[in-house]
């Protein structure tokens, strides 16, 4: 398996695009994204768990209920959440995509991300799905991705290759997540296609175990979503024996799907708001999995830890203390923790007592773009991994006025 080049259009039969509507007042901004799949594709999805939820996900949620997409639309500017007519404008954004590409619109995925609470006007969305339809190339990933952004500062892409049986197969991503993350998804929207055959029972079964070691162990700040959505449409055009059973084929293709996936996650939490620095950590010696999720998840979801990674201060107590507060079941009296990055790595407390150690270079390990935040808890061989980002001025100053 390795790395490729293409995004979401890696694989065969996938076209994308990019343009501006006029939803968002920015026209050098592009706000309305399309991906196409030349043939009907398996589909799948998962949804944020916040109770109030955008309109677009509950028509999606209904199109996929039989397993199947070819297109995916999504608007950036504009959420399409809690308005009262929501579902109307989200199945009319379908319907339109659907009649321009002679397609059912029960095979289009809707999804918006932007402010919450305003009405979205169709007229924009009307008027520029034939410039969208037109924008469709085989190397357009890269235009549907600035097609999704809101306060993103980067395009979110990636792609693999592999090979299931003697079939060459990609799958690629793009993903949209800067602010408003927590796990149990996030203000994130994620569209992976592949070329892969997988029966739509297997790709659920796939993503659904994806997700939990990855997407859901992302947070950028602690809000949790109305609009989240990952979405993955497997079109088969790469020719291999369909995948409807748990076997070999089937691990080779969750291996590829984690490959992309895990990329996107760090992606999305280098990218938070106003944030510095990728933080990742990372927890061994765990008694159980969920016992090393939920410390994971409350170290990187700590704001005063994040804010001594800003100022790289190796305050290696704001982690025990985030770890004491995390509900899980850990022998405080067993915890070593240590920080690293490219300029190396350094112990900071072991035994869950705090040791002698270098202010000077633990500052230049806190300095870098990455950094890493180990902790082993010696009750077991468990472990997870969360990402995360710094906690910075400007994240305030993004949100102080985000709407107006």
């Amino acid at each position: 398996m390795k790395i490729i080049e293409g995004g979401v259009c890696a694989a065969k039969g996938f076209t994308a695009g990019g343009v501006h509507c006029g939803i968002r007042k920015n026209r050098e901004k592009r706000d309305l994204a399309l991906i196409y799949s030349e043939v009907k594709a398996t589909a799948a999805a998962v949804y944020t768990t916040n109770l109030v939820k955008g309109a677009p996900l509950t028509v999606t949620k209904k199109h996929l209920s039989d397993g199947f997409a070819q297109a995916v639309i999504c608007n950036s500017g504009n959420a399409n959440t809690c308005n009262a007519n929501g579902i109307e404008i989200a199945e009319k954004m379908s319907g339109l995509l659907a009649d321009a590409l002679a397609i059912d619109e029960n095979d289009v995925v809707v999804a918006s991300t932007g402010v919450i609470g305003e009405p979205l006007d169709i007229e924009p969305i009307r008027l520029g799905i034939p410039a969208l339809i037109n924008s469709l190339n085989e190397n357009g990933s890269a235009e549907a991705a600035e097609g999704i952004m809101t306060t993103d500062t980067v395009k979110k892409e990636v792609a693999v290759e592999f090979e299931i049986g003697s079939k060459v197969c990609k799958i690629g991503g793009i993903a949209k997540g800067s602010g408003m993350i927590h796990p149990n998804m996030a203000t994130m929207l994620v569209f992976i296609t592949t070329d892969a055959a997988i029966s739509p029972e297997m790709l659920r079964k796939a993503l659904s175990g994806d997700i939990g070691n990855t997407f859901n162990m992302v947070s950028v700040d602690g809000d949790t979503s109305t609009n989240d959505m990952v979405t993955v449409l497997a079109n088969g055009m790469a020719g291999n024996e369909i995948i409807d059973y748990e076997g070999e084929a089937f691990c080779a293709f969750m291996k590829a799907l984690n490959t992309v996936t895990v990329n996107l996650c760090r992606m999305i939490a280098g990218d938070g708001e106003g944030a510095t620095k990728l933080l990742e950590c990372k927890v061994t010696g765990a008694k159980d999995e969920p016992t090393a999720k939920t410390v994971a998840k409350s170290v990187i979801c700590s704001s005063l830890l994040k804010a001594a990674m800003f100022g790289a201060d190796a305050n290696w107590g704001r982690v025990l203390c985030a770890i004491g507060y995390s509900g899980a079941d850990v022998d405080v009296n067993k915890i070593d923790v240590s920080f690293k990055s490219a300029k190396g790595e350094i112990p900071v407390c072991v035994d869950g007592a705090g040791i002698e150690f270098s202010e000077e270079f633990a500052k230049e390990i806190l300095l870098e773009k990455e950094i890493e935040i180990l902790i082993e808890l010696k009750s077991g061989d468990k472990s997870a991994t969360a990402w995360g980002c710094d906690l910075t001025y400007d994240y305030v100053k993004i949100n102080g006025d985000y709407r107006t």
